[in-house]
């Protein structure tokens, strides 16, 4: 059996033209010969595409032949080939020079039609699954999945995905709005005649360190993740929708901006309930200030009860007991109590006591690490004092825990430490042996949270407009 596969191209005015592409043989049905193969589905679409572009841009020059103004035929200065990548294979076509007519004045004498049309070499389809399977997994492994599926007929390299993933996330960050200290607008009186705002919504912000190329070390990237409760229209059953955020926080000069914008997303209003819980640190706590007037900045639980469970840890391992002279006294004990005491008042939002008690910690190891000369007592003291510096930093943040938990919010970022693991950790650290510069990082960073939260896609449609379609009835993408 032969099968004859050919595409016929008809012209707006009905003439046809019929272009052989390949001819199949099939004899004795097997399961490996049952269909097309890979190879031949690879070699067909290679074809097809290129009698499609040829068809396309002869089409668009001839269209450019004669002068709009006067209608005269223009003059060919020559041509040069125009390389085009797209997912059906690298095609290259004839790009003729065409000089402009005298009737009227042009700033050059020539231009080149394709070239005004195509100012970018490859398809907006190709840059898509470059850059989404590349924020996804590491380069090398997005040139191999993408060369075993399309039919490219020379290879695609890393560097060169790369490159294209630098320069779309470069477009993201031009987008970006301008810094400001300040994202709150208005007046009292202006936000209580909002209507009634959507479900609260809950940031959490935490960090992760990446290995650094050559001699820059481990770099912070800051990441954090956006809860928003209920859609007021949609009702109180529908599930959480939450959004994902990262930057390189030694880079990026945006950072602000780039979270009011995420929350601006969800549908932030100045009278929407906000509640930022963060690690305390000083570079955090700076980025979600001044973006909501009912925002509430609160010290995330786990980061303090960590702290205060490796201090007793730390604790065991001093001495018992200790001698004063020809008297003992218990030190051990002492400490670990003082230490659940501490962990109490502040469970109950008691800045004020946990404070005193550390100050009082603080003398009595100071007394004890005098004393004894033991290395674990001294270690213990230090890490009392560096507890006492980030409470005494935090005390405004710090609410009654005790109270949120029995009322059923939120007291600690447990999904802000899957969203660090989802954003950074699966594509940055764990199992991954690359370096990264501070600007690879983070123009990934942008690519892989907008995969992530679904909005890939839509970013394209609103770049190339022909992009995709979407069709009524179609799912919308939603966040992973």
């Amino acid at each position: 059996m032969t099968f004859q596969i050919r595409v016929v191209a008809i012209a707006d005015s009905g003439q046809e033209q019929v272009e052989d592409i390949m001819s199949l043989q099939r004899t004795e049905l097997k399961m490996e010969t049952l269909g097309l193969t890979l190879a031949e589905g690879k070699a067909i679409l290679r074809e097809i595409q290129r009698v499609v572009v040829e068809a396309q841009t002869t089409h668009c020059v001839a269209a450019h032949r004669q002068c709009s103004d006067c209608g005269q035929q223009r003059h060919s200065k020559g041509h040069h080939d125009l390389p085009l990548r797209t997912v059906f294979g690298k095609v290259t076509v004839a790009s003729p020079r065409l000089l402009h007519c005298d009737c009227q004045p042009h700033e050059t004498k020539s231009f080149s039609p394709l070239a005004q049309v195509l100012p970018e070499r490859t398809t907006p389809e190709l840059l898509f699954l470059e850059t989404k399977w590349a924020s996804l997994m590491s380069y090398g492994l997005t040139t191999e999945l993408l060369q075993e599926v399309l039919p490219m007929d020379s290879p695609l390299h890393a560097s060169t995905v790369r490159e294209h993933v630098c320069s779309v996330a470069e477009r993201l960050e031009n987008e970006l709005g301008e810094e400001q200290w300040t994202f709150i607008e208005g007046c009292q009186r202006d936000w209580n005649q909002l209507p009634p705002p959507d479900g609260p919504l809950t940031v959490g912000i935490d960090g992760g360190y990446i290995r650094g190329r050559n001699k820059e070390g481990h770099f912070e990237v800051v990441a954090g993740k956006s809860l928003l409760a209920f859609h007021r229209e949609a009702g109180e059953a529908e599930e959480l929708s939450g959004k994902c955020f990262a930057f390189v926080q030694t880079y990026d000069e945006k950072p602000k901006r780039r979270l009011f914008e995420v929350l601006h997303s969800q549908g932030l209003t100045m009278n929407q309930q906000v509640e930022f819980l963060s690690d305390g640190g000083e570079d955090v706590r700076q980025v979600q200030l001044y973006l909501s007037p009912e925002a509430e900045h609160l010290l995330d639980w786990f980061h303090l009860t960590m702290r205060l469970t490796v201090l007793l840890q730390t604790a065991k391992g001093i001495p018992e007991k200790i001698d004063e002279g020809e008297e003992q006294y218990e030190l051990r004990a002492q400490v670990e109590q003082q230490l659940k005491s501490i962990k109490w008042y502040l469970w109950h939002g008691n800045t004020f006591q946990a404070l005193n008690k550390l100050e009082s910690l603080e003398m009595d190891l100071e007394a004890a690490a005098y004393e004894s000369k033991d290395d674990n007592t001294r270690k213990l003291r230090k890490g009392v004092e560096e507890l006492h510096t980030y409470v005494e930093r935090n005390q405004q943040f710090l609410p009654n825990y005790g109270e949120r938990y029995r009322n059923g919010e939120r007291i600690a970022s447990g999904f802000v430490e899957s969203a660090v693991n989802q954003v950074v950790s699966k594509r940055m650290v764990k199992l991954q042996q690359m370096q990264w510069t501070q600007r690879g990082a983070h123009l990934l960073l942008q690519i892989r949270t907008r995969v992530l939260n679904g909005e890939w896609e839509d970013t394209f449609r609103r770049w190339y407009p022909g992009f995709r379609p979407q069709t009524e009835g179609q799912p919308i993408q939603k966040a992973a």
